[in-house]
């Protein structure tokens, strides 16, 4: 049989190494470390994702029984204590920075949006990851709650986070995005829900030649000054051109807005959706918004199947360290998924890793079994038999 590495040192193949290596002298983050480098610290965070692993004696013990696989790893220590005072201290940028390098490699293959026009669609919204405050004073979020908040612009090519800002629970979803220049192209469309509903920063996304898509407000204050035919669109009861008329609302926005009227005829509700998009058909404004759902999807996949709930040090550093490399895993995933064109779920190839993370095979092959013959696998080496 031929010999191949572990399917994690695969995994760790895909990653940026030169450009990781270039933040860490930047940020001097391995001086006076003569063993656990910056490499091991993210290899091992990574193992804890990959194998899911709730705490650092877990995760110690793990590694320990997988000693024969260090040499691969370039791994010579994995003491519980090290990776603690290595999350507690190294930047968490480091990851950060990571996160980003590995997302242009997955953008080169993921696949286009659901829908037929060559808009980059995206979906911005925020989750609230809950923290104990005793253990995390840090991220004091009410009296008696600590929290966290991801806010993400999610890529609906690929269903791929293309930016991630984490602030303090506090943070309003829109002072964040206010204070963010999106990464975005001309002739985006971002799908967002009431909560962004700022008609000064709208605007402001008009003048850079994006397009947005949003709910309008029950009080919103307006007169018609267009109107277009809605005929076979089923469910649009109206599609108008209007003005602001309220006092603050024109002045922070002082062109016009189309405003569509929807009937979900599946759960009996009428929506209005507000857009400055004139060319797209008003069924698909509709389509649209209803897509915003998958960034909704996206934070209850990450919530349960990555380790962002749980955490292994309690310091502001390591959380955050934690949160970054889980989603550098999810990346690592889609693009497994995407260059081989799995078929299966992500869910399914985070089990297969899972179960095989440490078997010597080729991963390509490995995505061709199923689940319970993965399982059965065994590493090309002679195997000890008793007489």
């Amino acid at each position: 049989m031929k010999y191949h590495t572990t399917i994690f040192n695969q995994l760790l193949k895909m990653l940026p190494r030169g450009t990781f290596e270039q933040e860490v002298a930047r940020r001097g983050a391995n001086r006076y470390t003569k063993h656990f480098t910056a490499w091991n610290q993210l290899l091992v965070n990574l193992y804890a994702q990959a194998s899911g692993k709730k705490s650092l004696r877990d995760i110690e013990t793990g590694l320990k029984m997988q000693q024969n696989s260090w040499y691969h790893l370039g791994l010579t220590n994995a003491v519980r204590s090290t990776i603690a005072y290595a999350n507690s201290k190294r930047p968490y940028q480091i990851a950060e920075s990571t996160f980003y390098h590995l997302l242009g490699k997955c953008r080169d293959y993921a696949p286009k949006h659901q829908f037929r026009f060559n808009n980059p669609l995206y979906t911005l919204d925020a989750t609230v990851i809950d923290l104990c405050l005793t253990m995390f004073p840090w991220a004091k979020f009410r009296k008696r709650k600590g929290a966290l908040k991801i806010h993400t612009l999610l890529d609906h090519r690929g269903t791929i986070p293309s930016f991630l800002v984490i602030t303090d629970a506090r943070q309003h979803d829109l002072k964040v995005a206010k204070n963010l220049f999106l990464p975005v192209s001309l002739d985006s469309i971002i799908v967002m829900d009431k909560a962004y509903g700022d008609f000064a920063w709208l605007y402001s996304l008009k003048r850079r030649g994006i397009y947005f898509v949003t709910r309008a407000k029950k009080n919103l204050q307006y007169r018609v000054v267009g109107q277009q035919q809605v005929t076979g669109s089923k469910g649009v009861l109206t599609d108008e051109e209007i003005m602001l008329t309220g006092f603050y609302s024109r002045q922070n926005y002082p062109g016009k807005l189309r405003l569509v009227t929807y009937h979900d005829r599946e759960h009996h509700k009428t929506y209005q959706f507000l857009t400055n998009n004139f060319s797209l058909s008003a069924s698909t404004i509709a389509r649209i918004y209803k897509a915003r759902w998958q960034v909704e999807l996206f934070f209850k996949w990450i919530k349960q199947n990555l380790k962002i709930k749980t955490f292994l040090g309690t310091s502001k550093n390591a959380v955050l360290t934690q949160i970054w490399t889980a989603m550098i895993y999810y990346l690592l995933l889609a693009y497994i998924k995407y260059q081989t064109k799995y078929a299966r779920s992500l869910l399914h190839l985070t089990r297969i890793i899972r179960e095989c993370l440490f078997k010597r095979a080729d991963i390509i092959d490995l995505l061709n079994l199923s689940l319970r013959k993965a399982q059965r696998v065994r590493d090309p080496c002679c195997e000890m038999t008793l007489f």
